[in-house]
């Protein structure tokens, strides 16, 4: 992806969370200078990647393939010193923007619908090879429970939400005609550097061209300290 590109979608993003009031932290907006006098009493943004984060999951369309992401708290899977047991998201789909097939094998995570359009998502069991299973599916939707057939779809509409277990794979995308949606996701520590299974080859992080400067740095480019 263009960092161009990058600077234009967090532009856009700003814009709608703003709409649809809600408040992102001070450090959303912190520039590559303004990172550069952050000591380490801002280590947990670091080591536990708040912060934006934009991919189009390696295929080249974002527009198409793709997710943006901006993780509000989060704790850490191997240091110990950061206790917080859960992570908290925004996350912002297109009408007809695909986040493809996966499952984590760590966390289970709420995926809350906050305004916007309607969301689909599609689900399947996991085999113990990683495929896809042809079982029914247990859902859970705001405290009511029932099951749905390997591969259907739920409509998760605004001010509903999903819960998804670990190994149990899933995609979404946003309905046609509905609208831009503002999801929240509430969940276990997330670490994406290692607890995602896509089921067809995926690149999870960008690469990026460097036509311009950056906007606000994407959470895996933090300068160390």
């Amino acid at each position: 992806m263009k960092r161009s590109e990058l600077n234009a979608i967090m532009r856009d993003a700003v814009a709608f969370i703003d709409e649809m009031n809600f408040k992102l932290p001070p450090f959303a907006f912190w520039t590559p200078e303004d990172w550069k006098d952050k000591g380490k009493e801002y280590d947990e943004i670091r080591d536990n990647m708040l912060g934006w984060d934009i991919t189009d999951f390696g295929y080249g369309d974002y527009k198409k393939i793709g997710l943006l992401m901006f993780t509000l708290r989060n704790g850490n899977f191997s240091d110990k010193k950061y206790v917080k047991p859960y992570a908290e998201k925004l996350l912002i789909v297109e009408e007809e923007q695909i986040t493809p097939f996966h499952f984590h094998w760590s966390k289970m995570e709420d995926i809350i619908n906050r305004g916007g359009g309607n969301l689909i998502v599609q689900v399947y069991n996991s085999t113990e090879d990683e495929q896809f299973a042809d079982t029914p599916v247990e859902i859970m939707v705001d405290g009511r429970h029932f099951q749905i057939e390997a591969g259907g779809t739920v409509r998760i509409t605004p001010g509903e939400s999903i819960t998804l277990p670990s190994g149990q794979y899933h995609k979404f995308w946003g309905e046609k005609g509905t609208g831009k949606i503002l999801l929240g996701e509430v969940s276990k520590v997330n670490d994406d550097r290692v607890d995602n299974r896509f089921f067809e080859k995926t690149g999870r992080f960008p690469e990026i061209e460097e036509d311009v400067l950056p906007l606000y740095l994407l959470s895996n480019e933090y300068p160390a300290k």
